[in-house]
């Protein structure tokens, strides 16, 4: 059975269509598309007319594709900018009219439940583990071990949320960084307590921002590991800990000009920086690694 899967992020769209033979479906075809759909107003709970039009023909491509393929079964998934947004059912009517494309708005713990599977597919999880999940809308975190998903919660604390809503200067500044911090440390009271009690001694990020850390941090090693045909990557934590210090306080230009940032990534990665860096120090975690494996590839799971 060929399936396609599409991943309407808050920042990007993914398409995925794979061959499902077995446990270990075999990729086909994959991209992604950095639509931005939340950008603007995501916390005025809105899709900005340029940001709907761009996410419709985005859609419009991706049906294209898969009607090359000639594919089975589609399962298209959205997140937080479509589940928050007071014109996000809008935007689901106007896909289904204009591509057939039927979208189905998941919450914040089918989210989570589904970054589980796509990790665990990646084989990342060997013992008790902390998995976290950026997106631009919302971050999940998931306790889980080899055998089971203890906990999971998903919060309104997305890359491009914290953004459009405290990063005010160039480089980020004390009082903005406070201000970020602070607002995390709200939000996240219960993951702090659920760490506190289980102790994970390990973070496992689960791809976009992380497989930006893991861009550069190879790239500072001299090792060029090519990040999108691996499943997964240990990091070295001293590694880590220098390129996310480097991030948080370099300039937007100096960012730009770094080789391993995609353009989307830019200003996100600071955000995504100093979030990680607060979760591992608060929940005394120095072990750090990748999984490429996201919720992408849960739903894939979900479908074989």
């Amino acid at each position: 059975m060929r399936i396609a899967v599409i991943d309407l992020g808050t920042n990007t769209f993914h398409l995925l269509i794979a061959e499902a033979t077995g446990n270990d479906p075999e990729i086909l075809y994959k991209t992604n598309v950095p639509v931005k759909l939340g950008e603007g107003r995501i916390n005025d709970n809105l899709i900005i007319p340029t940001a709907f039009e761009r996410g419709l023909n985005c859609l419009k491509t991706f049906h294209q594709t898969i009607s090359e393929h000639k594919v089975d079964r589609i399962r298209a998934t959205a997140t937080s900018a479509v589940r928050s947004a007071e014109n996000g059912n809008d935007f689901v009517k106007a896909v289904k009219e204009t591509t057939g494309i039927s979208i189905e708005t998941i919450s914040g713990d089918e989210e989570a439940e589904l970054i589980y599977l796509g990790v665990k597919l990646s084989g990342a999880i060997q013992e008790l583990s902390l998995v976290m999940d950026i997106g631009g809308g919302s971050v999940e975190f998931i306790l889980c071990d080899t055998e089971q998903l203890i906990w999971k919660k998903s919060y309104n604390i997305g890359a491009a949320r914290l953004m459009q809503r405290f990063f005010k200067s160039d480089p980020l500044s004390d009082e903005d960084k406070q201000a970020i911090l602070f607002h995390v440390q709200e939000q996240l009271t219960d993951l702090f307590e659920i760490c506190e009690k289980y102790k994970p001694q390990i973070l496992i990020g689960s791809a976009g921002a992380f497989e930006t850390f893991a861009e550069l941090v190879t790239r500072k090693q001299n090792q060029f590991a090519d990040i999108a045909q691996i499943k997964t990557y240990p990091f070295n934590y001293d590694d880590y800990i220098e390129i996310a210090i480097k991030l948080i306080n370099s300039t937007h230009q100096q960012r730009v000009e770094m080789p391993g940032i995609i353009p989307l990534r830019v200003d996100m990665i600071v955000i995504a920086s100093l979030i990680t860096n607060y979760v591992l120090g608060r929940c005394k975690i120095n072990r750090l690694t990748l999984s490429t494996y996201d919720l992408k590839m849960g739903v894939l799971a979900s479908q074989i």
